[in-house]
């Protein structure tokens, strides 16, 4: 069902303001919902919100905590988020971050003890609407097995790169390393769809084309090696830089039972001192390049979202029935 991007938006902050979430605390966390929905993502959409809220009733999520920021050197910065909302606590890294990487070139922060970021895009754009260059990088829990495996061993360990391109709309890529999330798995259980034999393993390590048996087994690495080797590295350079659990001792990004122990890492870059080639020529170029097919134009990272996202505006956000229904029971028995 197509929905006005207005009453969605209203009716997810209401929600959250109805659990004692501040406006401004409702209004991050939700925006990141509803624009995951708007580019095409429901699995980082308002799907969440139940969860979200029942974690917020357990004090797993602390609505309108901005974590505690401590420098260890001028570009460095180590966040205990205490719990807080992952939009929230990452809104003001970012806050924190810019102003460090303008003056030093290069900004770092380490994240511990913070909720699910959601959808990394929200997060790179931002960086990147400042003029600077922005990698986020997250962990998760066990849902991806090593190349050659079949148990679960790491995260799905998401990676989003932002990059300032003006005068044309910024380079954003946002990527997990497994060939979906777990989320996108949920969505398909959701929804009664099946998923491609090549996402998933169930739990006697043979492929998959039940979302509930891949909910039991583990996901695949992206790209076969490749994916694995790149995963294995954010979940020991996320680990290693905010003190956060490995994939099998992580908890919370998927449950309401559990403080959520995953570790993120931010990075900022200040490009000023960058050549004076243009970014937005470039993407031109590669957007024009010949196609393999004539009505399959080339495109580069972020076009489709950027594309869905103007629909949604538009027409309206499409959201299954059944998750419709939920949020906008959960906001009246939140009244």
């Amino acid at each position: 069902m197509l929905l006005p991007f207005e009453l969605v938006r209203k009716v997810v902050i209401d929600a959250l303001r109805r659990s004692g979430a501040s406006q401004t605390s409702a209004e991050l966390q939700g925006d990141v919902l509803v624009e995951a929905d708007m580019r095409g993502h429901p699995s980082h959409g308002i799907q969440r919100l139940p969860r979200l809220i029942s974690r917020i009733s357990r004090q797993l999520a602390i609505a309108n905590t901005t974590g505690l920021h401590v420098w260890r050197s001028g570009s460095y910065l180590s966040v205990d988020g205490g719990r807080g909302l992952g939009p929230v606590i990452g809104a003001g890294v970012i806050d924190a971050l810019a102003p460090a990487a303008r003056s030093h070139g290069v900004a770092i922060a380490a994240v511990r003890d913070t909720n699910h970021l959601g959808m990394l895009a929200w997060y790179a754009e931002r960086i990147a609407d400042l003029g600077l260059i922005g990698i986020v990088l997250s962990t998760s829990e066990a849902l991806v097995h090593p190349w050659g495996g079949r148990r679960a061993m790491l995260g799905t360990n998401p990676i989003a790169i932002g990059i300032p391109a003006p005068p044309e709309a910024s380079f954003v890529l946002d990527l997990a390393t497994s060939t979906v999330s777990m989320g996108k798995i949920a969505d398909h259980a959701l929804r009664g769809h099946p998923i491609p034999d090549d996402w998933a393993l169930d739990e006697a390590g043979h492929a998959t084309t039940d979302p509930a048996a891949a909910r039991r087994g583990s996901l695949t690495p992206f790209g076969g090696a490749k994916g694995y080797g790149l995963g294995l590295a954010i979940e020991l350079l996320v680990a290693s830089l905010s003190g956060s659990d490995f994939a099998p001792d992580v908890h919370g990004t998927l449950d309401d039972e559990h403080p959520c122990n995953k570790g993120d890492v931010f990075i900022v870059v200040d490009p000023s001192a960058r050549s004076g080639r243009s970014i937005a020529s470039y993407l031109t170029a590669v957007r024009a390049s010949p196609s393999t097919s004539p009505d399959r134009p080339v495109a580069v990272p972020g076009d489709g979202a950027r594309s869905r996202r103007r629909f949604a505006l538009e027409h309206g956000i499409e959201i299954d029935r059944t998750v419709w229904d939920e949020v906008t029971s959960l906001a009246v028995q939140a009244a």
